[in-house]
């Protein structure tokens, strides 16, 4: 069953997608499904794989499995800098956008900013402030904080006139997917996808940061 993505969408186009996060001793798998309106799986169209204990600065999306065909992808401008933004680029290398996270924000709620090639940016924070403050009090009580904390992570970014531009929604489970939703803004458009989800990629890969 699929879950609700934020209220505020209800009444939008919205293009919908299933990313999931496979684990095997090794490697970090991510793979992004395409969704119809109803939740029904399209078929894959890309997934990124890493080494477990890889530095998480670049990420990239391949379209088949020899991986000579990168998507899309992002890398950090600065190596082992928490506060580094991170380029979203194309298949070519070009910038097609940009993230980081706004760590004086994220110490009562996590926040980042999404920039797109036009200038617009949006804002995106935990959905509920009370499970942001619940996840922070669980981080420092004594051995709750070396345990997996039993919090689901659900984000909304908003541009600055309030619409919800991209959703992530975590599904309740063993596995880690989530469900993304890149509503139509107010020029009749989602934002790209590849840039929406290379964030939804990096809030579950760097959230921790």
């Amino acid at each position: 069953m699929t879950e609700p993505v934020a209220d505020a969408l209800s009444d939008v186009p919205v293009e919908r997608y299933l990313l999931r996060q496979k684990l095997t001793m090794m490697v970090n798998r991510y793979e992004i499904v395409r969704q119809d309106e109803s939740g029904k799986e399209l078929g894959l169209l890309c997934f990124a794989e890493q080494k477990r204990m890889a530095a998480k600065e670049q990420v990239t999306f391949y379209t088949d499995s020899a991986k000579t065909h990168p998507l899309f992808g992002f890398k950090a401008r600065k190596r082992i800098d928490l506060r580094s933004t991170y380029d979203v680029t194309d298949s070519q290398g070009q910038p097609i956008g940009w993230f980081r996270k706004q760590f004086t924000a994220s110490l009562v709620n996590s926040t980042w900013l999404l920039g797109l090639p036009d200038g617009r940016e949006l804002v995106g924070r935990e959905r509920n402030a009370k499970v942001a403050v619940a996840r922070r009090l669980w981080d420092v009580v004594p051995v709750l904080g070396d345990l997996p904390g039993p919090f689901l992570f659900h984000f909304d970014f908003v541009t600055p006139d309030g619409a919800v531009g991209l959703s992530s929604t975590k599904r309740a489970g063993v596995k880690d997917v989530y469900h993304v939703a890149l509503p139509a803004l107010a020029d009749g458009k989602p934002i790209d996808w590849r840039v929406g989800m290379a964030m939804a990629v990096a809030l579950d890969a760097l959230q921790s940061r």
